[in-house]
């Protein structure tokens, strides 16, 4: 606060009593024999006068100046404990009490104008903390005459506005808090009478963050596992959780009495086993979201050994079979060696590899059994109307006693459908999604087998149509399909086809439509552009309505050949007659562009029309027998 003093004194402008500004700030009073009088110091904008005084009372002063006002001299006004509020227009009123009630004589109005160095209003605390991916906002309000400007500095370097980073009105705003938005800010407001700062250390509260994140790691069997995981976090209060293939290393049967996370992070696993390979993921966490991660693969490299070899293998009796050997080796680079037969049922297997093996399997008994068949197996076509009811038997025996499955062939969508207890496919009721191949899969422990039937839906639209393919032209394209089930009715087809270009969609082309032939699967469209886009789509209609539309095919059309004036003919025609016909031959032109398709054979009687004999002469014959002509001699 300033402690500054201003006198204002009242001089006399007529015989008794005046008020002028001083020029000076202290300075006795004049008229000191005037006439009874009220001295009266307003502000304006203030509706109460800042000081009153009558005669020898005690004056009135408003509460804002409270012990802080007084008249010295008289007449002039003195404040005590200037401050930046004090800042106005003021006017001085003497009303003389022997004169009209409704008489004043007034001074002149006087600015009062206080200047101080910056004081800060609000300032942000000395330490500030936020957390990482919010909001936060430094805010810092100083006051002073002249209004001090206010400048933010980090670490001692001036800060600009950028990116997330506002300045505005003094106060600081970041976006989204991050860890390098950490560090030490100071306020600085400053105007001509001085400058003042205020600091703050901003703290960053966040999840961990990985700074030495484990690597991938291959060893040997009985070697030491250590896997490096360093954080950093605020607040420092981590606990470091290793998974291994998304479960808790110490939630492993194998793992959980070897393992040890260490202070720093660190996991080991002493005397690694085959069994200890996999992926390893390092979590660090302080409680706060979201935790970071980071994996690596441990590789144990080990000998070829079988694992879990079964104590029995079922083969079926007529049909191939296998018998399984369960490995693991590191690397993977496996030599079958030897297969060893016992009393001809019981098979042991042994392997070896660059890092050697670990011996022989234990032994496996063979046992064969018949393999499950088919009591009561569906006919190759079953054909039903729409919303009936279909069964179709798929029943088995077997030892033991076979699962029977079925599934539909080719299809993305599950189709509704049931299984009866005897193994039989129950469709009810029966829609056009059930139409195509279904497969009845019988199995046990000795043996699969399957059988496949075909269902037709009737009373359907056509099905859409596969297989399309488009044979391009310069202005043609030749399109042909492969129908669908045609619902029990006869189908026909309507060829769709759309110039596509690269153009707004309100300039989009549209759709055009041919009919397909009666019977067939192709059609030639014509007059299309050369080098031009073209999609294709082929739709299937019956009595009933129209089924969906293909899959849309896009083709080019081949570029037009350039124009040419003629071509030049073969050369050096002979001929040579025999009992047989006219032998022919010539040589060839040039290469020509375009390339020549073929050569045509003509011949006329004297004067008479040029007949084609050969249409289709190829481009690389030279010599031909033209069958039945005879040489004719000029008369």
């Amino acid at each position: 606060m300033l402690w500054l003093e201003l006198l204002l004194r009242v001089t006399s402008l007529i015989p008794f009593l005046g008020c002028v500004r001083c020029s000076r700030f202290l300075a006795p009073a004049e008229g000191s024999s005037a006439p009874l009088h009220v001295v009266e110091w307003v502000r304006q904008g203030y509706d109460i006068p800042v000081l009153i005084k009558f005669g020898s009372y005690a004056p009135r002063v408003h509460p804002s100046y409270e012990g802080r006002v007084s008249l010295s001299g008289g007449t002039t006004l003195k404040v005590m404990g200037l401050v930046l509020e004090d800042e106005g227009w003021y006017e001085c009123r003497i009303l003389l009490l022997d004169k009209p009630s409704d008489e004043t004589r007034n001074g002149s109005w006087t600015l009062l104008s206080v200047t101080a160095p910056p004081v800060f209003a609000e300032a942000p605390p000395p330490v500030t903390e936020a957390f990482v991916g919010r909001p936060i906002t430094l805010k810092c309000v100083a006051r002073g005459n002249p209004p001090p400007s206010i400048k933010w500095h980090k670490d001692g370097v001036l800060m600009k506005q950028r990116g997330s980073v506002k300045i505005v009105n003094g106060s600081l705003s970041v976006g989204s808090v991050s860890r390098q938005t950490a560090g030490r800010y100071q306020c600085q407001a400053s105007n001509s009478e001085g400058n003042e700062t205020r600091t703050t250390q901003l703290s960053v509260k966040g999840p961990p963050v990985i700074i030495t994140p484990p690597k991938d790691t291959v060893l040997n069997m009985s070697q030491n596992a250590l896997l490096q995981c360093q954080a950093e976090a605020d607040p420092p209060n981590m606990t470091y959780v290793w998974m291994r293939e998304e479960e808790n290393v110490y939630h492993i049967e194998s793992l959980k009495s070897r393992v040890k996370v260490m202070v720093d992070g660190t996991l080991l696993i002493p005397s690694v086993i085959p069994g200890d390979s996999g992926n390893y993921t390092c979590m660090p966490t302080n409680g706060l979201p979201a935790p970071p991660s980071a994996s690596a693969v441990l590789t144990v490299q080990h000998p070829a050994l079988v694992t879990q070899m079964p104590d029995q293998t079922f083969l079926p009796t007529g049909m191939s079979g296998v018998i399984s050997c369960p490995l693991a080796a590191e690397p993977p680079l496996v030599k079958y060696g030897k297969c060893i037969i016992k009393h001809m049922v019981t098979i042991q297997i042994s392997l070896s590899l660059y890092y050697g093996t670990m011996g022989q399997s234990k032994p496996t008994t063979v046992i064969l059994q018949d393999p499950p068949s088919l009591r009561l197996s569906p006919r190759e076509e079953y054909r039903q109307d729409v919303g009936r009811t279909l069964l179709i038997p798929c029943q088995a025996d077997g030892d033991p006693p076979p699962k029977v499955t079925w599934t539909k062939i080719g299809s993305s969508t599950r189709s509704l459908y049931s299984v009866a207890v005897n193994g039989s496919l129950l469709l009810q009721p029966l829609s056009k999604e059930h139409c195509g191949q279904w497969e009845c899969s019988v199995a046990n422990r000795v043996a699969t087998i399957t059988s496949r039937t075909t269902v037709l839906v009737l009373g359907t639209s056509p099905h859409a149509v596969s297989s399309v393919s488009v044979e391009v032209r310069v202005n043609q394209a030749n399109i042909s399909w492969e129908p669908g089930f045609d619902g029990g009715f006869t189908q026909t087809f309507t060829i769709w086809s759309v110039l596509k270009c690269a153009c707004s969609e309100g300039d989009q082309q549209e759709w055009q439509s041919v009919p397909g032939p009666s019977s067939g699967t192709s059609l030639l469209v014509s007059g299309l552009f050369p080098s031009t886009e073209y999609q294709f789509s082929v739709l299937a209609q019956n009595k009933l309505g129209s089924g969906p539309f293909s899959e849309i095919t896009t083709v080019r059309t081949l570029n037009a050949l350039p124009m040419v004036s003629g071509l030049e003919p073969p050369t050096l025609l002979s001929f040579n007659q025999s009992s047989e016909g006219v032998y022919l031959w010539w040589a060839a032109p040039s290469a020509q562009q375009p390339p020549i398709d073929n050569f045509i054979l003509q011949s006329r009687l004297k004067e008479g029309v040029w007949l084609n004999l050969d249409e289709d002469i190829s481009v690389n014959q030279s010599e031909m027998l033209v069958l039945g002509l005879q040489k004719v001699r000029a008369s």
